[in-house]
């Protein structure tokens, strides 16, 4: 596998690693059940730490004193609840609590977005968007993007002892609609059927378990959470190297895509990526990305 951003490690060591977070904060749900709050207590955002100088950066906001993210909630180790209003940790909302600090803001908001929206730049409402968004030359022709956080590749999931990289494209596969794992089937691997879209993970995973399709490809670090959540039904059997990252989405030409690439970089530099993937990430995805079989095309 090729370089990652940040070290995802295996249960084992994430249970011993795993950082000690104090719940802080309060959240309410919003307006509806799609959109939530989260107002800053004692220097933290719900169960989140924070480091850096507080109000050092500068972000044009949506909303007055308030840092508004869109994603597709919630997602096992990046947004962790199964609700919206009940999301208070994981990766990816802890990486928001960080900018949210860091601008000086004492509130943050999600708010949930279907994933080919924030994509494809008709989302509107929100000042940058996490969703496990692979960074690629055609989404920035409608957005725009950070540095990269994250390394991602294309993960096999299927029933175990079922597919293998000689006979996966002979099989129904599933995927994720405006994904780069739908791009990836559809371009190049090429299977002899065509893949069936859902709109969802869920939907997917469901199809997937239902035995209405063979197996489904999405990103390594998302199908591992949910074979990890499966039980046993389904597994991570192989994966594809892609070279693709994941990355912040901002609207086409934000005035606030330099300010948030220097946040990465000093939360890259001081640990703080690396802290967060071995508290959220290790332990949701039951395994290290890294360990799971790649095949060859």
């Amino acid at each position: 596998m090729r370089r990652r951003t940040v070290r995802v490690i295996a249960p084992a060591l994430a249970a011993t690693a795993a950082l000690a977070l104090t719940a802080c904060g309060q959240s309410a749900p919003g307006a509806s059940s799609g959109t939530a709050v989260t107002k800053a207590k004692n220097g933290a955002y719900g169960e989140c730490k924070v480091s850096g100088e507080k109000g050092s950066v500068k972000l044009k906001t949506v909303e007055k004193g308030t840092l508004t993210v869109a994603g597709d909630l919630p997602s096992r180790g990046w947004w962790n609840g199964d609700t919206v209003a009940e999301i208070k940790s994981g990766f990816e909302y802890c990486l928001a609590a960080n900018l949210a600090h860091r601008a000086g803001l004492e509130k943050l908001k999600i708010r949930n977005v279907s994933f080919d929206a924030m994509v494809a730049g008709k989302g509107s409402g929100y000042d940058l968007a996490m969703a496990e968004i692979s960074i690629t030359d055609e989404r920035k022709k409608a957005v725009d993007f950070t540095s990269p956080y994250f390394d991602s590749n294309i993960g096999v999931l299927a029933k175990p002892g079922t597919v293998n990289a000689g006979n996966v494209r002979s099989l129904r596969l599933g995927v994720k609609q405006a994904t780069s794992g739908a791009k990836f089937v559809q371009e190049i691997l090429k299977p002899a059927k065509s893949a069936q879209v859902f709109p969802g993970d869920a939907e997917m995973l469901a199809a997937l378990q239902g035995g209405r399709v063979d197996a489904v490809l999405t990103d390594t670090a998302i199908v591992l959470g949910q074979a990890k959540g499966s039980g046993g039904k389904v597994a991570v059997v192989g994966q594809y190297e892609t070279g693709e990252s994941y990355g912040a989405l901002l609207p086409k030409d934000s005035a606030n895509t330099s300010a948030v690439n220097g946040v990465l970089a000093e939360l890259t530099g001081n640990g703080t990526l690396e802290q967060l993937s071995e508290s959220y990430l290790g332990e949701a995805l039951g395994g290290d990305p890294a360990a799971v079989p790649v095949w060859k095309l």
